[in-house]
């Protein structure tokens, strides 16, 4: 008996040893126990151009350019008649919103701060991961209105969250980027920052513009505090010229190139061509960006398709598909320009928000404009010819239409932000598809939410929503959408 007990006991101490070293042989050291920050951010990034692309995957998709009319369908009509209803955010919050938190968790965490400081310093990280997120979220809030927001990226601890009035997103917006901006430090640049290469200087030029458009948005729902926000985010510094444009570059490379250029060539669907509203009204005022904004067609002419038409009155090759400035390849995506921040200003002064004279910044935004599409064919005698039009000359009675107007030919395939100009000025004036099939008769306001996520899995924070914000359809306005 003894000598079996000794025998146990030795096999024992032999399995708790082998055990012990089987553990160890079999880590890999090869596998990172925290996943890299620099690939975390290019992803994120990646997505952020995908948003400002137009055609994607549905949530960031081309729906707000065609609600706006800058594109049109070619064969199927379904999206110009505003069929869909119901868009998906949740790969945004699986994907580049939680790789941001888990960006700031681990600069922010003692544990793992000195690890993954060697991809950046851990402010910058945590600066631009809050800058970006905050973007994401204002891009967000703007489509759909109330959304989850404190309560989300909680992982396991909370499968269910609660949605933010906007209002109060939008307070929060604020002080995110206010903060992160402040957050820079002269530490190491932050790796796989593939939009403005771990440059601080630009990153808080973008935080204070993206301020700036937020203030701008309050225009008729809280005109004192968005006055207050809009002269603060000017003083921390704006993009002050092109040259600050921010715009995400796509590559020579089927694995990172233009979505419009997949589906016009790769694909060869052809899916969506420049609306004759858009190409009508620049043809009107003899506009130079056309041909940098709209190709010829196979004639040679530049003909916009039928906005919703239902049959399609012929194939692609009769219409204008989008230029090659914003198609081909390697063409980049707008995400906030110049131009943009001085059509804000120029509307601000028109307010009497600022001291700023409206209608020098009218024509310093279109100029920015014309020099951002037209490149080195930009003349100073084509600009003045064009500003001198009575379609384009400024006009104080009519200087809020005209500033939208220009506003929306400048963020052409920007689509969800020119939605945001058409849905809080009105202008331009637009017709809306002449027969929807949404059962609607106007131009949607917002983006309903995910059925299967929302309405199925999270039952009662969607009702609770719907109770607040109102119906779930693409006709209840958004906080800041006011008539």
């Amino acid at each position: 008996m003894k000598l079996y007990k000794s025998i146990l006991f030795a096999g024992l101490m032999l399995t708790t040893v082998a055990c012990s070293d089987f553990e160890e042989m079999n880590v890999n050291p090869n596998s990172p126990l925290l996943p890299n920050t620099a690939s975390l951010f290019t992803g994120a990034i990646r997505t952020v151009g995908t948003m400002n692309s137009q055609v994607g995957p549905a949530g960031f998709n081309i729906t707000p350019a065609l609600y706006v009319q800058q594109f049109g369908d070619v064969t199927y009509i379904e999206d110009s008649r505003y069929k869909t209803i119901n868009f998906s955010y949740n790969g945004l919050y699986a994907g580049p919103l939680v790789n941001l938190q888990a960006i700031i968790d681990q600069n922010t965490n003692e544990a793992t701060r000195a690890s993954v400081a060697t991809y950046g310093s851990n402010n910058n990280q945590i600066a631009i991961a809050r800058i970006l997120k905050a973007y994401i979220y204002q891009w967000m809030t703007d489509r759909w209105g109330d959304i989850p927001y404190s309560q989300a990226l909680k992982g396991d601890q909370n499968f269910s969250p609660a949605f933010d009035k906007q209002q109060d997103i939008y307070t929060d917006l604020f002080k995110e980027y206010k903060e992160a901006a402040a957050q820079f430090d002269a530490g190491a640049a932050v790796k796989g920052d593939i939009l403005l290469s771990g440059n601080a200087a630009r990153w808080k030029k973008f935080a204070a513009t993206q301020r700036m458009l937020a203030a701008l948005q309050l225009s008729k729902v809280d005109p004192t505090k968005g006055r207050t926000e809009f002269a603060a985010a000017v003083a921390d510094g704006v993009l002050a010229s092109n040259a600050d444009n921010v715009r995400y570059t796509y590559l020579s490379d089927a694995n990172n190139e233009n979505p419009l250029y997949t589906n016009y060539v790769r694909s060869n669907r052809k899916d969506f061509a420049v609306s004759n509203t858009f190409v009508d009204y620049l043809k009107k005022v003899s506009d130079p960006r056309l041909p940098y904004l709209a190709a010829p067609n196979q004639r040679g002419e530049y003909v916009g398709v039928p906005y919703a038409v239902f049959p399609a009155t012929g194939p692609a090759q009769n219409f204008s598909l989008a230029a090659t400035t914003v198609a081909a390849q390697n063409a980049p995506a707008n995400i906030v320009t110049y131009a943009e921040v001085l059509f804000a200003q120029a509307e601000a002064a028109k307010l009497g928000w600022t001291t700023g004279n409206a209608k020098t910044l009218y024509e310093s935004a279109i100029m920015a404009s014309m020099q951002q599409w037209m490149g080195t064919n930009f003349t100073d005698a084509a600009y003045k010819t064009y500003i001198a039009q009575p379609d384009v000359a400024y006009t104080e009675a009519k200087g809020i239409e005209q500033i939208a107007t220009q506003r929306w030919i400048a963020l052409f395939n920007q689509g969800t932000s020119a939605w945001n100009s058409w849905r809080r000025t009105g202008f331009p004036v637009l017709k809306p598809a002449a027969s929807p099939l949404n059962g609607g008769t106007a131009i949607p306001r917002r983006l309903a939410y995910p059925v299967a996520t929302e309405g199925t899995l999270n039952t009662a924070n969607y009702n609770a929503v719907i109770a607040s914000q109102g119906a779930d359809d693409p006709y209840t306005r958004i906080w800041w959408d006011k008539p």
